[in-house]
């Protein structure tokens, strides 16, 4: 399930490569796997770490649902189980635990490629990337 979203974003990446660099490179006389590995897949990388932070989101709440329907342990089998027995304190720490685990996966994900691709240029203005 979560595969498609890494599988998707890698094929837009690639698609999107700047084609004046890998006709250059070409012309230089790079070998097939040079060119993939030195030109397409540093310009893909930033398509592809796109779909790592929307497949990490899908696994997590895969994770909980699946927790929820056939599990006894777990946060979803707990929020299931407050839930069903009408102790909304009980209900309510659990959903926040729940949202600042996805908070801290995004922004953990999100320093990651904010580390790793220091390369892209800001925006005029906005303070973000593109």
């Amino acid at each position: 399930m979560v595969l498609w979203a890494v599988l998707l974003n890698t094929i837009a990446g690639v698609k999107s490569a700047d084609l004046s660099l890998i006709k250059a490179a070409r012309s230089m006389g790079i070998s097939k796997l040079s060119l993939f590995t030195k030109v397409i897949l540093p310009g893909a990388l930033p398509s592809i770490f796109t779909g790592i932070r929307l497949s990490a989101t899908t696994s997590v709440l895969v994770l909980i649902a699946a927790e929820m329907l056939g599990a006894n342990t777990g946060l979803g089998y707990a929020l299931y189980f407050f839930q069903a027995n009408v102790k909304p304190p009980e209900t309510f720490a659990i959903v926040v635990v729940l949202a600042l685990l996805g908070l801290g996966i995004n922004y953990s994900l999100a320093a990651l490629e904010n580390r790793t691709f220091k390369y892209r240029e800001e925006l005029p203005g906005t303070g973000k990337t593109f």
